[in-house]
C-alpha cells in the first residue's frame, strides 16, 4: 500500500485508505457506469475500493481495477479492495466458497478485507433476500462465531489481508469477541453513518475494542433503491450549508471531512467525474473543534438504508439500540 494516501493501522497490521470509493448501482444506472466511475476513482487518487457479492457488480470493478493495473496507474499492492459475506452464504462450508467465487469475477488472487455484510444469516435459494408469506426475511439457525471461524480460515489461506463485519451492533461484536478460541478480532465494522446518525456510542465502543468504524451511506440519502425516500436529504441542511460556506467547500465535503476527524474510514460514490475528483478535497482542509461540535449535534438518529429492514422482527435484529 503506498502510504502517501492517508491510511490508518488495522489491528492485524494491515492499513487501511480513510477514503474509500463505493460501488452499489442506482436502478437506472447501467452497470457499465461502475466500470467508468472506478477507473475515474482511482485516477482521481481512490485507493480503497469497496464492494459486495451482493451489489452483482464485482465483475465490473474487478475489470476497472486490472485496467488502471495494466495501464501501470497503480499496483495491485496499492489497492485497497472489500468484499463482503452475503447473508446466504453464512453456513460455514460456504463462507470459502463464497469469497473464491467473489475472486473469480474480480480476477484477483486476494482482497485486502472481507467482511460479514450482516450479521443475521438467511436461507440460500433463488432470491438474495428470500421471504415468507408475510414478507419477513426468512433466516436459518447458524452460529456467528462458526461463520467467523470460517472466515479466519479464508485469512489463513490467504484469499483475504483482513476480515471483519459490516451492520453489527455492540452485542454482536461482543459475541465475535467473547468467542472461545478467538484468532483475528474483526478489524473493522462497516455501518451507516452519517451526520444525522453519528453512531457515537458504537464509535467509542469499536475504539475501545481497537475496531475501525467504516462509514456508508456519509452523505445520507442518493435516492436510490437502497434508501428510504421519505428522509430529510442531509446534504441540504442548513447548519451543513453554513459550514461549506464558512470553509468554501461543498456540504459534502464537509461531511466527509467530519468523519475523517473522528477517526472514521468514510466511503464515498459518485458516478460524476467532477464530484469524484472534488471529494478528494476533503484531505485539503480542517474543521474546527467548534464546527466538529456543531455537527455532532445534527445526530437525529435518522436512517437512510432500509434495506437492512428485511431482518425487521428477527430476535437478534441489530438495529432495536444505539450500540
Amino acid at each position: 500500500m503506498d502510504h502517501k494516501h492517508q491510511c490508518v493501522a488495522l489491528n492485524d497490521g494491515h492499513f487501511i485508505p480513510v477514503l474509500g470509493f463505493g460501488t452499489t448501482v442506482p436502478d437506472k444506472v447501467p452497470k457499465s457506469e461502475v466500470i467508468k466511475a472506478t477507473k475515474l476513482a482511482i485516477e482521481a487518487g481512490f485507493r480503497h475500493i469497496d464492494s459486495a457479492y451482493v451489489y452483482q457488480v464485482e465483475e465490473e470493478v474487478g475489470l476497472a481495477i486490472r485496467s488502471k493495473i495494466e495501464d501501470g496507474t497503480v499496483k495491485r499492492e496499492d489497492i485497497f479492495y472489500t468484499s463482503k459475506l452475503w447473508s446466504t452464504f453464512h453456513k460455514p462450508d460456504l463462507v470459502r466458497p463464497s469469497l473464491e467465487q467473489s475472486l473469480k469475477k474480480l480476477q484477483l488472487d486476494y482482497v485486502d478485507l472481507f467482511l460479514i455484510h450482516f450479521p443475521l444469516p438467511l436461507q440460500s435459494g433463488m432470491s438474495l433476500i428470500p421471504k415468507d408469506e408475510q414478507g419477513k426475511a426468512i433466516s436459518e439457525a447458524v452460529d456467528l462465531c462458526d461463520t467467523w471461524e470460517a472466515m479466519e480460515k479464508c485469512k489463513d489461506a490467504g484469499l483475504t489481508k483482513s476480515i471483519g463485519v459490516s451492520n453489527f451492533n455492540c452485542q454482536h461484536l461482543e459475541m465475535i469477541l467473547n468467542k472461545p478460541g478467538l484468532k483475528y478480532k474483526p478489524v473493522c465494522n462497516q455501518v451507516e453513518c452519517h451526520p444525522f446518525l453519528n453512531q457515537r456510542k458504537l464509535l467509542d465502543f469499536c475504539k475501545s475494542k481497537d475496531i475501525v468504524l467504516v462509514a456508508y451511506g456519509a452523505l445520507g440519502s442518493p435516492r436510490d433503491r437502497w434508501t428510504d425516500q421519505n428522509t430529510p436529504v442531509l446534504l441540504d441542511d442548513p447548519v451543513l450549508g453554513a459550514l461549506a460556506k464558512k470553509h468554501n467547500r461543498t456540504p459534502a465535503l464537509i461531511a466527509l471531512r467530519y468523519q475523517l476527524q473522528r477517526g472514521v474510514v468514510v466511503l464515498v460514490k459518485s458516478f460524476n467525474e467532477k464530484r469524484i475528483k472534488e471529494n478528494m478535497q476533503v484531505f485539503e482542509f480542517q474543521l474546527t473543534p467548534e464546527d466538529m461540535k456543531i455537527l455532532d449535534n445534527l445526530n437525529r438518529n435518522v436512517r437512510y438504508y432500509p434495506v437492512v429492514d428485511v431482518f425487521y422482527g428477527h430476535p437478534d435484529y441489530p438495529h432495536f439500540d444505539e450500540c
